[in-house]
C-alpha cells in the first residue's frame, strides 16, 4: 500500500477506509480506528479524487518536494498499518511491520513513480497520458492490496516483513 501512496497519496487510506468499511478490514479498535469510521471512506474519496485533478495542473509540485513526499510516506506508512493490523490483530511487532513496510514503500514508489511517469511522458510527448496510466495503476494496486489483505496473503508477508526486519519468526 506504500507504493500506492507514493503514486496518489491519498488513494491508499481511502482504499484501506473503503475496505474497513465493507468489512474487509477490521479497524475498529486502536489507534487507526479513524479509517474505520462510516465517513472515511467518503472523506478520502473525495480527497483523493481532488489530488487527482490537481496532479494535473501545471503548476502542481514536484512530488519529491519535501511537503508531498512527507505527505506520501506518513499516509503510506499508516495504510501499511492498518493492513498489518488486519494481517496479526494488535499484535504491536505486526503493525510496526506494516507501518515501516508502508513508509518505505512509499518512499520507493514516490522515487520510482516519478521516473516512471517522467519516462512514460516522454514517450508520450506529454504528460498528461502518463499520469493517467499512473492513476490506473495506483486504483489497481490499491485494490489488489485490500483484496489480498481479507486473507492469509496479507498474513504471510507481513510474517516475512516483520521476520526480515525485526528477527522476529
Amino acid at each position: 500500500m506504500g507504493a500506492v501512496a507514493g503514486s496518489r497519496a491519498l488513494i491508499a487510506p481511502a482504499a484501506v477506509a473503503w475496505a474497513a468499511y465493507g468489512g474487509w478490514l477490521d479497524l475498529s479498535e486502536g489507534w487507526l480506528f479513524f479509517l474505520g469510521h462510516p465517513a472515511s471512506p467518503w472523506v478520502f474519496t473525495a480527497m483523493a479524487a481532488v489530488e487527482l485533478v490537481v496532479d494535473k495542473l501545471p503548476a502542481t509540485p514536484s512530488r519529491k518536494r519535501p511537503f508531498p513526499f512527507a505527505s506520501r510516506v506518513v499516509w503510506g506508512a499508516i495504510a501499511g498499518a492498518a493492513i498489518g493490523v488486519n494481517a496479526g490483530g494488535s499484535n504491536a511487532g505486526v503493525w510496526l511491520a506494516g507501518l515501516t513496510a508502508g513508509g518505505l514503500g512509499a518512499v520507493a514508489g514516490t522515487l520510482l513513480g516519478y521516473a516512471a511517469r517522467r519516462r512514460m511522458a516522454t514517450a508520450f510527448g506529454q504528460d498528461r497520458p502518463a499520469a493517467l496510466l499512473e492513476d490506473m495503476a495506483a486504483l489497481a494496486a490499491a485494490l489488489f492490496v485490500v483484496a489480498t489483505a481479507r486473507g492469509a496473503v496479507a498474513a504471510t508477508i507481513v510474517e516475512f516483513i516483520q521476520s526480515t526486519l525485526y528477527g522476529n519468526p
